[in-house]
């Protein structure tokens, strides 16, 4: 615990998120404030409740911190897939970060379950 930069699902959720937020600088998320907010705070708060529950003092605190952490990974998905069938995302873009998603989904059950 207290080193979370150093746990790979950290990594791998904190580029997905960077790679989200330059996705909804582009056009046509850009425009629509409220799906472009909604997707990066999405994407956001997978490395934050990573990085907040490795710091918390407690396997209970964290653990629940990477359960918020794999709830927004579903969020976001449910997001990408909205996105691409209102044609805001194309449907390899969406497939790439849902797979992705999928990854730090199955990374955070194995953390829960080892700090459970």
């Amino acid at each position: 615990m207290g080193n979370f930069q150093k746990l790979r699902v950290w990594q791998l959720a904190k580029e997905l998120a960077v790679r989200i937020c330059n996705l909804a600088n582009e056009e046509p998320v850009s425009k629509d404030f409220g799906f472009k907010d909604q997707i990066r705070r999405a994407a956001i708060s997978i490395p934050a409740n990573i990085a907040e529950g490795d710091e918390l003092g407690t396997d209970k605190q964290s653990t629940r911190h990477f359960f918020i952490a794999k709830g927004s990974s579903a969020e976001l998905m449910t997001l990408l897939i909205i996105g691409s069938e209102i044609g805001y995302i194309k449907e390899e873009i969406m497939d790439s970060f849902i797979s992705d998603c999928r990854i730090i989904s199955v990374m955070l059950a194995k953390l829960i379950k080892a700090r459970s």
